[in-house]
C-alpha cells in the first residue's frame, strides 16, 4: 500500500463515518462524432469539453469529425456538453471494418464513414427470427422434415 493508498484508507476511517461510500468513477474514453467546419469550431468544442469536471484530455481529429475525451466522466454528460455548443453531436457510431462479419450489408455500410470504418450494427442477418425457424421446419427442402411429420 503506497502513500496514496494509506491516505485514502485514513480519510475513509476518519472522515467517512456516515455509513455511505462515494462511488468512484472509472477512467474511460468517450468518442463522439461532432460536425466541425473550421478551427473556431474546433476550439469552441475543445474549450467546452475541457471544462467538464474529471476530463484529462480532449483530442480532436478534424478530418474524421471525431473527438476523443479521456477522463473520469460519464458518456451522456460529455455528449450533452458537446451538444450545448450548438454543434450536431452523437456517440461515435463506427467500428473498424474488420470487426464486422458482413460490412457491406445495408445497415452497416455508410458512405460517410471514415476509411476503414463501418457503422456499428447489432444484428445484420435478420433471418434468425423464431417464426422462420417454425416455417422452415415443414419445408420440402428441409432434409429432416420427414422425421417431424
Amino acid at each position: 500500500m503506497g502513500l496514496g493508498g494509506t491516505l485514502e484508507y485514513l480519510s475513509e476511517k476518519l472522515g467517512g463515518g456516515h455509513g455511505h461510500k462515494k462511488k468512484k468513477k472509472q477512467l474511460q474514453t468517450v468518442e463522439l462524432k461532432i460536425r466541425m467546419d473550421c478551427e473556431g469550431c474546433e476550439m469552441k468544442v475543445k474549450k467546452a469539453l475541457s471544462s467538464l469536471k474529471g476530463v484529462q484530455s480532449v483530442v480532436i481529429n478534424m478530418k474524421q469529425q471525431r473527438v476523443t475525451v479521456v477522463g473520469y466522466v460519464e458518456a451522456n454528460k460529455v455528449l450533452k456538453k458537446a451538444q450545448s455548443t450548438g454543434k450536431k453531436a452523437e456517440i461515435w457510431p463506427y467500428v473498424p471494418y474488420n470487426l464486422v462479419n458482413k460490412p457491406y450489408v445495408a445497415g452497416a455500410y455508410d458512405k460517410k464513414a471514415p476509411p476503414g470504418y463501418v457503422r456499428k450494427v447489432e444484428d445484420v442477418q435478420g433471418s434468425s427470427r423464431q417464426e422462420d425457424q417454425f416455417t422452415d421446419m415443414f419445408n420440402d427442402e428441409n432434409p429432416n422434415s420427414c422425421s417431424v411429420m
